[in-house]
């Protein structure tokens, strides 16, 4: 199945996961007409990082991944607020050295465990977006859920970490529940004229 055919058949005003074609181009064009919806992923990180009073201006931001999905709307959002982002993907050449020079580090890869704590400088936020099962023949289900980023060893140098799970998915849904409620009222007030 095409992924664009169905994203492209949503209506516009409909979209409240910011997929569509129109939200994403408008997301792109910085200071013309916002998106109707921003993708509840990365708009859920920039909230984090609001909540938590990390001001991306001036920081250097290392993005991890490149989907449509997270990757790269989350890197327009950061450059959208004066950060300046480097977009790592599977063909980036000294990934280790452009993650240790990163004042942020959003990770959307989806590897258990792939970026290292010795990748990591002292006082960095990292945002760990990925969701990772591994086996645990510890745990009555068999397996556990673990981040893009070695937990323990970016917990002892990061001065913010996100964990997993718990940290980026129910803001991605309380996001999600926003968008919902935004496409409700500006559909209400299109109707009343």
């Amino acid at each position: 199945m095409n992924d664009e055919v169905v994203l492209d058949a949503i209506a516009l005003d409909k979209d409240v996961d910011g997929f569509h074609a129109l939200n994403f181009g408008r997301l792109a064009m910085a200071g013309r007409t916002p998106p109707r919806a921003v993708p509840c992923t990365p708009k859920g990180v920039l909230e984090l990082l609001d909540r938590y009073g990390v001001d991306p201006a001036g920081k250097r931001a290392v993005v991890l991944g490149r989907s449509n999905i997270v990757g790269l709307p989350v890197s327009l959002l950061l450059l959208h607020r004066n950060a300046t982002v480097t977009v790592c993907h599977s063909k980036t050449v000294n990934l280790e050295q452009l993650v240790k020079e990163a004042d942020i580090v959003v990770s959307a890869v989806g590897r258990p465990n792939y970026v290292k704590a010795a990748w990591l400088k002292a006082g960095v936020v990292v945002v760990d977006v990925g969701i990772n099962a591994v086996d645990d023949a510890t745990k009555k289900r068999g397996y556990r859920l673990v981040g893009d980023v070695e937990w323990e060893g970016a917990l002892a140098v990061a001065s913010a970490i996100t964990p997993v799970p718990g940290g980026v998915g129910p803001m991605t849904i309380a996001m999600l529940l926003v968008n919902t409620v935004d496409a409700a009222e500006r559909s209400f007030k299109e109707q009343r004229g």
